[in-house]
């Protein structure tokens, strides 16, 4: 009728028998993806010249790293100014989803206001 496996399952990894192997808890990962999305917003930022909401975004964003601050140089990608608004409601949109699902108020609040900001400013041009 039936016959129970007899070799080690295929599922199964490496990582698992490998003591010493660095695993990240779920809180770090969403740590290091809401910092991410975070030093993005803050390139936008810094590329629009808004320096008092990029100094909010970098004290988040050294918050999450550490203490250790971002880098900041505003690289210059040519776009216009309506379409670097929409690139930073979008960045700031996803920060909010991650900061929400760490539950993170703090910068759950940061990138809800960078949203309106931004949406503001790209419905004024």
């Amino acid at each position: 009728m039936y016959e129970p496996i007899r070799t080690k399952s295929v599922h199964s990894t490496m990582a698992a028998t490998v003591a010493g192997v660095p695993s990240r808890s779920r809180e770090e990962e969403l740590d290091i993806q809401l910092a991410g999305h975070l030093a993005a917003l803050l390139a936008v930022t810094d590329e629009l010249g808004l320096s008092e909401a990029g100094d909010a975004i970098a004290a988040q964003v050294a918050r999450l790293r550490g203490g250790m601050p971002p880098v900041r140089h505003a690289g210059l990608s040519r776009l216009s100014v309506a379409a670097l608004h929409a690139r930073a409601h979008a960045l700031a949109g996803r920060a909010l989803v991650v900061a929400a699902s760490r539950a993170d108020t703090s910068a759950a609040i940061l990138a809800a206001s960078r949203m309106d900001a931004h949406s503001a400013a790209a419905a004024a041009s």
